[in-house]
């Protein structure tokens, strides 16, 4: 079963160029949102295993999102079974990742992407990231990084 992925962007044209690279490599989007609200109604009904949450949303704010998803239990840190929906959320930009170092730091999210590095293989390398660190969602980016093309039969420990 591939990794299922819920891409957040403002832009229509950037939401159709990623799902046709990341379909190609493997990973199925299971849906789009264009901002908050349509995001979180996405996030409840799709249940992905991944979220890649835009951090300029027009006037909205891709940090408020993943905040709001973390409280949710959406993202960042996990809820207990049957509870949302568990899922890493990663920011994602066109801006460079100096240019938010501060608030990504603040944020529950499991880690930045720059669009330009938008791939299969940096969603895999983010989320595994995650799991050597020993971040919340452990279980479900071990899952997640098994999905990806390349990985089957991989195993992933904490070191």
């Amino acid at each position: 079963m591939p990794l299922r992925c819920l891409l957040i962007d403002d832009n229509d044209a950037f939401l159709e160029a990623a799902r046709v690279l990341l379909e190609q490599q493997g990973v199925q989007v299971a849906g789009t949102a264009s901002n908050i609200a349509g995001a979180l109604r996405q996030a409840h009904a799709l249940r992905p295993d991944v979220i890649l949450v835009d951090i300029g949303l027009g006037e909205e704010s891709g940090f408020e999102l993943a905040r709001l998803l973390a409280a949710d239990g959406q993202g960042g840190h996990r809820a207990q079974r049957g509870q949302g929906v568990r899922a890493d959320v990663i920011l994602i930009s066109a801006q460079a990742e100096t240019d938010y170092t501060d608030l990504i730091a603040e944020c529950p999210a499991a880690g930045f992407l720059h669009k330009p590095e938008l791939s299969a293989q940096r969603i895999s390398q983010i989320l595994n990231r995650q799991l050597r660190a020993g971040q919340p969602g452990f279980q479900l980016a071990g899952i997640a990084i098994d999905r990806l093309p390349g990985r089957r039969g991989q195993a992933y420990a904490r070191s």
